[in-house]
């Protein structure tokens, strides 16, 4: 089953557009439609909604906020004079701005690790049971996908979704389409992102992430043994040294005796082609550092509605995580099926925990 990525439009980005511009009072009303919607499944009206607020305002207050809300594409009327109901959009930001997770009991984990442990010690027998236990404490449906054979590359994606976490959005040969949650350096140029994806779409498709992590490793240790080669000779002819690798300070090569470069074409041609080195080395060491958390990106994610093609016309969401072999290698995934107003918060960390158990259990 091919996952697609989650939209992130202009109104489905949080922090973006409208949705930046919500205030205090916009979030408050907009989060009690939304937890209103997952514990009953109806919509709400601006009476009920004034009486439990925090702050006091008149229905008529709640209204002019609620027609904000349906003009910025997160909460719609299902029919004429009914209180209000979240969209996909309005979820999708919920989820990703306003949801609080929680944690797993020590009761719950010691149900789940015992219930899962007692299936027996078979892959298949763990996936089984684990699959029945999300169902049976979820009120959803279990799915475990499993056995994923090392997805071949035809297009990778990178997107930021803050300072410090982002998405890969990898498609496969097979058009198999997958996610994978990475931890981003928080001084990492936006640019490097994009300069990342356009390399590896133009030069590595057809490899395994595996495969070009590989290839650029090596290309990397062909360029350091040329480096070191043309910073030794221009060096050693006294047109440059090496100065800084001191106190933590990294090391730098220092250019001298400029005017003999305009008499040695050779050497100016050297100490461009060190430039250039260091460049690709730089941008290289960071491709190396993002494929290699692409490749072992773990997480859950959430797709909401149409975002999973598969429920678009059901109305449904599926909450999944990685879970990896005794290499730490990703072969498949597991989670729940349910409708659009699951109980988010309850169920993202029962998925994560379960992943991880099952994970250490057939590694």
């Amino acid at each position: 089953m091919a996952l697609p990525p989650p939209l992130f439009g202009t109104l489905g980005t949080p922090g973006s557009g409208s949705l930046a511009a919500l205030d205090e009072r916009s979030r408050e009303i907009f989060r009690r439609i939304v937890e209103s919607y997952l514990d009953t499944g109806e919509p709400v009206g601006s009476r009920n909604l004034s009486r439990v607020l925090p702050m006091a305002l008149s229905p008529a207050s709640v209204r002019n906020v609620m027609a904000d809300l349906e003009q910025a594409g997160l909460i719609f009327a299902p029919h004429t004079s009914a209180g209000r109901l979240p969209t996909e959009t309005g979820l999708r930001f919920f989820v990703d701005a306003l949801l609080e997770i929680g944690d797993l009991g020590e009761d719950e984990r010691r149900r789940i690790e015992a219930e899962v442990r007692a299936a027996g010690r078979k892959p298949e027998e763990v996936l089984t049971e684990a699959s029945r236990m999300l169902s049976g404490l979820t009120r959803g449906a279990g799915v475990v996908l499993a056995h994923k054979a090392d997805l071949r590359l035809k297009h990778i994606e990178f997107v930021r979704l803050e300072p410090t976490k982002g998405l890969v959005v990898l498609v496969g040969e097979d058009g198999s389409v997958e996610n994978r949650i990475i931890d981003l350096p928080l001084d990492l140029p936006p640019s490097a992102l994009t300069e990342a994806a356009n390399y590896i779409n133009r030069t590595l498709r057809g490899r395994t992430l595996t495969e070009a992590r590989a290839e650029l490793e090596r290309l990397q240790l062909d360029r350091q043994a040329e480096l070191d080669r043309l910073t030794a000779r221009v060096v050693d002819d006294g047109l440059a040294t090496w100065a800084g690798a001191t106190e933590g300070r990294p090391q730098q090569l220092i250019v001298r005796g400029r005017a003999n470069l305009l008499e040695d074409l050779k050497a100016a041609e050297d100490l461009e082609r060190i430039r250039s080195l260091f460049d690709d080395l730089e941008k290289n060491r960071d491709l190396i550092e993002l494929l290699g958390d692409a490749e072992t990106g773990d997480g859950v994610r959430i797709f909401i509605g149409s975002e999973a093609k598969l429920f678009s016309l059901s109305g449904s969401s599926l909450v999944v995580s990685p879970y990896r072999d005794a290499e730490s290698r990703i072969v498949g995934v597991l989670g729940v099926i349910g409708p659009t107003r699951l109980n988010y918060g309850r169920i993202v960390p029962m998925v994560d925990y379960t992943a991880k158990l099952v994970s250490r259990l057939i590694g």
